[in-house]
């Protein structure tokens, strides 16, 4: 079984570039973020046609979150409770045996900008919303854009960037706390010491320079992490693809035992 989260950044400019990673790539549940479309204007029947289930908590021009699947979806929650105002940024489904969130985590744009302090209010809330709905033994996965680069091993340059957005204590706090929920880095788990990022600027030439953070990840309960056999970060799909622009985000990819 192949899971994987996305930051696609605009489903409309990279639908076409998404049917190509889901035809090569052949995932099994995918959480995906900043859809930057509604749900009405979300392509659920092509997708269908691909042989995808889709749930979405959609938002025009900004935001947005999915879950596909190859397998049913009972909708679980859409949208983090109390976090309304910071938009359509969460979604959980039950799907292929598996409790499934992806999120879309807010940026927080400077450490003296408003929305700073929002990021972390944010964390907060999400903390607080999966200690109380976590049960023992669930097999529970929690994907996407974090916006937060735990450790100095994710990012390109920690002692110019320590203290500055994406690498204060504060935010690498709230990581921990949710680490400390009972979920693991899938990614970390299995590479303790490698040095890979999961986001390029798009300026630059920063993809070439592997100028780079880690800030997408799969996190999951033990009853999944004992199931992992591989996790990459799948660079590849940085590139361009007959001549589709891709994300700035690459995808990352879990294989599961069956």
């Amino acid at each position: 079984m192949l899971i994987a989260t996305w930051n696609i950044n605009g489903l409309g400019a990279r639908f076409d570039f998404l049917v190509h990673w889901l035809k090569a790539r052949q995932p099994d549940v995918v959480g995906l973020q900043e859809l930057k479309a509604t749900e009405e204007h979300f392509p659920r029947q092509a997708l269908e046609e691909l042989g995808y289930h889709a749930a979405v908590c959609g938002q025009k021009a900004w935001n947005g979150v999915a879950v596909l699947s190859r397998h049913p979806i009972e909708e679980l929650q859409s949208g983090l409770p109390g976090e309304e105002e910071a938009g359509a940024r969460l979604i959980r489904v039950r799907t292929g045996g598996l409790d499934f969130a992806t999120v879309y985590c807010p940026n927080g744009k400077d450490i003296d900008h408003l929305d700073y302090p929002r990021k972390l209010a944010w964390f907060d809330s999400l903390r607080g919303y999966f200690e109380g709905s976590l049960g023992a033994g669930d097999a529970a996965v929690l994907c996407g854009d974090f916006n937060i680069a735990p450790t100095r091993l994710d990012t390109h340059d920690e002692d110019r960037l320590a203290g500055g957005i994406h690498h204060t204590e504060a935010e690498r706090e709230r990581f921990e706390a949710l680490l400390g929920l009972g979920f693991v880095d899938l990614f970390r788990e299995l590479h303790p010491d490698t040095v890979k990022f999961s986001w390029w600027d798009y300026r630059f030439g920063a993809f070439h320079r592997n100028l780079g953070l880690r800030i997408d990840f799969l996190l999951a309960t033990e009853a999944v992490r004992a199931r992992v056999e591989q996790v990459e970060t799948d660079r590849d799909y940085r590139k361009k693809k007959e001549g589709l622009i891709a994300s700035d985000h690459a995808p990352v990819i879990a294989r599961l035992a069956d």
